[in-house]
């Protein structure tokens, strides 16, 4: 595990141009092509033979019944964390203080590659899937996508899991510490907001958190690097 995540400490040498486009479409794209597939295949599941799974709207029922003027603030910020601009903006910033600390261009585009796997897995998988909102009141005005899976979560999982894996870095053991909880919470937090909120179901957060998850997997082993093989 330690050789994977100092994956690119332990071998920082200088790649091509070449050899990074050809490792993000081989161990980048290809990878995220077959989670889409995964995805996408069972969200089709839920939506079809499972019957959109009704089971789940007793949770979203609980969450509406449990709305508090006290919670509900703190669940717009939490799924404000998650929004597009958000993601984006700390994705940038992100990658830019990597790139400054690090000075390797390419490990700096793991962030970005993360969540921007995320984010075409989410697009193509919500437009075959097509499921709709749950059948509560709805805390946001609906974006144009469907609920499954949730977008927010997914990049906010895509994002603040690599973030985690950034933290390792940190030589302080206990802000090493706070900072990897930090990060490792947040798209939980951020999948709860959403739920509170009426915009998703149990499962379309769920599925959200695993490729948000799987992404940083890929974007993060994207680029080969010369390291020892992994021990299991």
């Amino acid at each position: 595990m330690t050789t994977f995540v100092h994956r690119y400490e332990l071998d920082p040498s200088r790649p091509t141009g070449r050899e990074v486009a050809r490792d993000v479409v081989v161990r980048g794209v290809l990878p995220a092509a077959a989670l889409w597939a995964l995805v996408t295949g069972v969200g089709l599941l839920i939506v079809g033979p499972l019957g959109d799974l009704r089971g789940e709207d007793s949770v979203d029922r609980w969450f509406a019944a449990h709305r508090t003027s006290a919670l509900t603030p703190v669940s717009t910020v939490l799924s404000g964390a998650g929004m597009t601009q958000t993601v984006i903006a700390i994705t940038v910033i992100a990658a830019l203080l990597l790139w400054w600390r690090s000075r390797q261009w390419w490990f700096a585009l793991v962030p970005a590659l993360a969540v921007s796997l995320q984010a075409v897995v989410f697009f193509f998988a919500a437009a075959v899937v097509g499921r709709g909102r749950p059948e509560v009141s709805h805390l946001d005005d609906s974006p144009p996508t469907t609920s499954y899976p949730s977008g927010h979560t997914g990049a906010s999982a895509a994002l603040w899991f690599t973030l985690a894996m950034l933290a390792q870095r940190i030589t302080h053991p206990a802000l090493r510490w706070v900072a990897t909880v930090v990060c490792v919470l947040m798209p939980f937090l951020v999948a709860t907001a959403r739920l509170y909120r009426g915009m998703h179901a149990p499962t379309d957060v769920t599925m959200a958190l695993l490729n948000g998850a799987l992404c940083m997997v890929v974007a993060w082993a994207y680029l080969r690097r010369d390291v020892p093989a992994v021990r299991l």
